[in-house]
């Protein structure tokens, strides 16, 4: 079975109800339509009533399939300001800032989350990265054993002139720059766990340098090798190795020739790269000239599931993120 059709079983075995912050767009409506249809999820759509309407019209869906919230009118609104102030009332937001912020359709969508109106939440269509971020940051928050949000992105290899075949993650694309040795062994830890809840098999997690154990000295290859160190200590039942570089990482005899003694052999699964840069340039260059299915940047460490889509995205896109949302929401509940 191939990684995303099972994504989709596993979803479909237990759906559960997204809400999506860009109602109006096409785009999403087209998705949450095609969601609802395919029994992975129920949905939500935020925006104006009247042009939600429009496009589920235009989609071909009938009235009642999918559930509408307008902030401007909506009977949840009032409640969910309160709670967002009441939240962030220490941050200096007071009771009219608090009604303005809900609404918005990325604060509201996060506050049903939060309030458990909705078992996880889908934005970035229309909005930056940086705006869908903070909404899922400042309202639902970190999970309560996280010490770092971050976001890895889920990479498809499926096609016939792919050598190795299935999902691989890649962390972090989307969000934290420059992590420490501590955030990067955090990384590590968090992507392993979401590769194995996403892809149903055992993570097997790269490290990546420059250097492949200790072919060169710096202090960026320090860090990889302590947040290595500290990645193991936290789990140590995971299989995890580095520093490494990509070829001796992911091929086996590359591994063999320069890494005999490495744990992985070629055959890592979760790649985490050193900083933003390195991270958002490799998938990058694996979706547009190797050919990869890219989905993300996924978020992973919040309390409940929210997930960035990019602005180009199109509707497959958003369809296959409420399936990876709905699958988050099932090990995150």
């Amino acid at each position: 079975m191939k990684p995303l059709d099972r994504i989709l079983e596993t979803a479909k075995a237990a759906p559960r109800h997204i809400v999506l912050a860009e109602g109006e767009d096409p785009r999403v409506v087209e998705a949450a339509v095609r969601a609802v249809r395919a029994g992975i999820a129920g949905i939500t759509l935020v925006g104006s009533r009247t042009a939600v309407e429009e496009r589920l019209a235009a989609a071909g869906a009938d009235a009642g399939e999918i559930r509408i919230e307008d902030p401007a009118s909506s009977p949840l609104t009032r409640r969910l300001a309160a709670a967002y102030h009441a939240l962030r009332k220490n941050k200096g937001v007071d009771a009219a800032a608090a009604a303005e912020a809900a609404r918005s359709p990325l604060v509201f969508a996060a506050m049903m989350v939060r309030e458990g109106e909705a078992d996880g939440t889908v934005g970035g269509a229309v909005a930056t990265t940086a705006d869908t971020v903070r909404a899922a940051l400042q309202t639902i928050g970190r999970a309560p054993d996280v010490g770092l949000v971050s976001s890895f992105f889920l990479m498809m290899l499926c096609e016939a002139h792919h050598v190795k075949k299935g999902a691989f993650v890649f962390a972090d694309c989307g969000l934290v720059v420059d992590p420490d040795a501590a955030g990067l062994a955090d990384i590590a830890v968090m992507s392993a766990r979401s590769f194995e809840a996403l892809a149903g098999k055992p993570a097997k997690v790269a490290m990546l340098s420059f250097s492949t154990a200790g072919s060169a000295a710096h202090d960026r290859v320090s860090k990889v090798v302590e947040a290595t160190r500290l990645a193991h200590a936290a789990a140590p039942g995971l299989v995890i190795d580095g520093e490494l570089q990509f070829d001796t990482a992911f091929v086996e005899a590359v591994s063999a020739a320069k890494a005999p003694n490495s744990a992985l052999h070629g055959e890592a699964n979760v790649f985490v790269f050193p900083n933003l840069d390195a991270a958002n340039i490799g998938y990058k260059i694996a979706q547009r000239i190797g050919g990869a299915t890219a989905i993300g940047p996924i978020l992973q460490g919040l309390a409940k599931p929210a997930n960035d889509l990019s602005r180009g995205c199109n509707a497959d896109d958003v369809f296959h993120m409420i399936a990876v949302t709905v699958v988050q929401a099932g090990y995150n509940p």
